[in-house]
């Protein structure tokens, strides 16, 4: 999904924007959000909720009292109140809307200390906060070198100004405590600003600087993915993954946040399904489980003494074997219950076109009769050529 100025031109090449997200249409920005509230007019006698949701750079979102009852619509600029100053954000949501989404994130609407919307913001406002935007990656490099000379373990990932450029927050990663004081004080003398440092975790980081997964596609955290769960191995185990733990993990070197997309489906299946670890006790011998198939309800066993020739059973069948077990009973062997399965031919090469062989142009290798009847040849052409010559000289003799 693109807004119009982001979206593919008449030549097929993208027009970008270059706003990263802060174009007044809105439509390229993962946090979007459709208001279906919006063609519905309110109850008579029903003021309309008088909270906005205003969105900043990146994943921040915060909620603002409207209390100068301005005209507020989505993709609005306004100035809203900061800690000190004021900062420079969009309008994302409006309306009834707002509410649902405070009550989702647990967010109090009933306090008077609530933070105000200002004003919307006039040319001059945006031009200084197009300008803060621009000295981002200038004073993040910056910042960087200020912590690799003071020999921090810490990662500086990214940089947001205030609306007013009176102050900048330093978003970073590290794996333990940093004693950033006298960074503080060197960034705030060579920028001349307020400093507030931020540690976030490595999936936010992968979230806020984006890049293309293992599958080809961009990030699911960096594209519509807005909250993150916890994973651990159990999810690869339970969709039978190797536990490589250069597969598994994603840019952010955790475990990649798509292995629980499909995981209650493997938990419901394997709800009923015989354990990986299961034993059948046959006349024949003992029999041990080497591969399962979830989907297909299919497991495949072998005795002891003949690992290499694997017996296939369904699930019905095998949890009939552990019901007689139970009983201390044995099954004759596991042919009385194997099934066989049909094995589908692939082909490797149709031929669609009407070719007889792909080969058919190349040379045959070691056949000397080519040779042979070119030297014919030629010599034929120099022996007429020769027979021309002797008539021409003849009559003009």
């Amino acid at each position: 999904m693109s807004c119009s100025s982001c979206s593919t031109g008449k030549d097929g090449q993208p027009k970008g924007c270059k706003n990263n997200g802060t174009c007044g249409t809105d439509g390229c920005n993962k946090l979007t959000v459709f208001d279906w509230l919006s063609n519905m007019s309110l109850p008579n006698g029903e003021r309309p909720f008088d909270f906005v949701e205003v969105r900043f750079k990146n994943s921040r979102k915060e909620f603002f009292r409207n209390t100068e009852n301005l005209s507020l619509s989505i993709g609005d600029i306004v100035a809203t109140q900061a800690q000190s100053g004021h900062d420079i954000g969009m309008v994302t949501l409006t309306g009834e809307l707002v509410r649902v989404q405070m009550k989702r994130k647990k967010v109090s609407f009933t306090e008077e200390e609530a933070p105000k919307v200002y004003r919307k913001a006039s040319q001059k406002d945006i031009d200084i906060w197009q300008k803060c935007r621009d000295r981002e990656e200038e004073i993040k490099k910056r910042a960087r070198e200020i912590a690799i000379i003071l020999k921090l373990q810490m990662k500086i990932s990214d940089v947001e100004f205030q609306g007013d450029g009176s102050k900048a927050t330093f978003y970073y990663t590290a794996d333990e405590r940093v004693d950033f004081r006298q960074l503080i004080k060197d960034m705030a003398k060579a920028f001349g600003i307020r400093i507030e440092m931020r540690q976030i975790g490595y999936r936010q980081e992968a979230q806020r600087l984006g890049g293309i997964g293992s599958c080809g596609r961009e990030l699911c955290c960096s594209t519509w993915l807005t909250d993150f769960r916890s994973v651990s191995t159990s999810a690869a185990r339970y969709q039978q993954l190797s536990l490589n733990p250069q597969k598994l993990a994603g840019q952010c070197g955790k475990l990649k946040c798509c292995l629980n997309y499909e995981l209650d489906v493997y938990v419901d299946a394997l709800k009923d399904f015989p354990a990986q670890d299961t034993k059948l006790f046959t006349e024949k011998g003992l029999a041990f489980c080497q591969k399962t198939d979830i989907f297909k309800e299919m497991l495949w066993f072998s005795y002891r003494d003949d690992p290499a020739n694997w017996h296939v059973l369904s699930k019905d069948q095998v949890n009939e074997i552990l019901e007689k077990n139970k009983k201390k009973e044995k099954v004759a062997s596991l042919e009385m219950y194997a099934m066989e399965i049909a094995v589908e031919e692939k082909v490797v090469f149709e031929n669609v076109v009407g070719q007889d062989s792909l080969t058919r142009f190349d040379r045959p290798k070691g056949d000397g009769n080519n040779n042979k009847n070119r030297n014919k040849n030629k010599n034929r052409n120099r022996n007429k050529n020769k027979n021309r010559n002797r008539n021409r000289n003849q009559k003009d003799a």
